[in-house]
């Protein structure tokens, strides 16, 4: 499994990372990225410290830890200089928190995220045809989720995402130790958006593409 959206104790989540990247390892992943929810109040706090650690979990374990952020519920305006500022800080991902229908985002945060320099547009909810189209001219990776809530329009994503061109990654969104999954686990979710194995073998060629990516 590489899951390259999770949260420790530096933002909601419930773990340290050590204690995340731990029972990451046990559950058999291959890579996992910590990207605690940033803003301007925190960013310049978790970021660094994440980068740090990441780099020392990396050779304890043999695991690829990759240090990242997700902006979240940024003013739409604030987006791009945030998101330039996470990679100042050490950042090797850049998320960005989606206009998920179980959350109220700004609107146009969509828009915003894809006309940044970020990775992973996480849980994107109801986006448009012409979103997906621009992260797919950007390659900027959209979101199935394992996520309860924001899974609910995975299938609208999946459906998007293959008529647009744009690449998919599946990820958990953890918050808690079980929220980690197994990759026969992400194939069924995969399955459930609509996808077929042949789309779930090249969600997994896309998250080894992006580990590379992100060194």
């Amino acid at each position: 499994m590489i899951d390259m959206h999770t949260h420790s104790l530096f933002s909601d989540g419930e773990l340290i990372p050590s204690e995340l990247v731990r029972r990451a390892v046990v559950q058999g992943y291959r890579a996992i990225a910590i990207t605690d929810h940033g803003d301007l109040s925190n960013i310049d706090l978790i970021v660094p410290r994440i980068a740090k650690v990441s780099a020392e979990l990396s050779r304890a374990w043999g695991i690829k830890v990759i240090p990242g952020v997700e902006l979240t519920h940024i003013p739409p305006a604030d987006i791009a200089g945030l998101a330039k500022e996470a990679r100042m800080l050490g950042a090797r991902l850049v998320l960005c928190h989606g206009e998920t229908i179980v959350e109220p985002v700004p609107p146009g945060t969509n828009s915003a995220a894809l006309n940044s320099d970020i990775d992973i547009l996480s849980h994107p909810g109801l986006i448009t045809m012409e979103d997906a189209k621009l992260a797919a001219r950007k390659g900027i990776y959209l979101e199935i989720t394992a996520r309860k809530g924001h899974s609910l329009t995975n299938g609208h994503v999946a459906k998007t995402a293959l008529a647009a061109g744009a690449k998919l990654l599946l990820n958990t969104d953890a918050h808690s130790p079980g929220d980690l999954i197994t990759n026969e686990d992400a194939e069924k979710i995969a399955l459930g958006a609509g996808l077929t194995v042949d789309d779930f073998k090249k969600i997994t060629r896309n998250a080894e593409e992006l580990v590379e990516r992100a060194g």
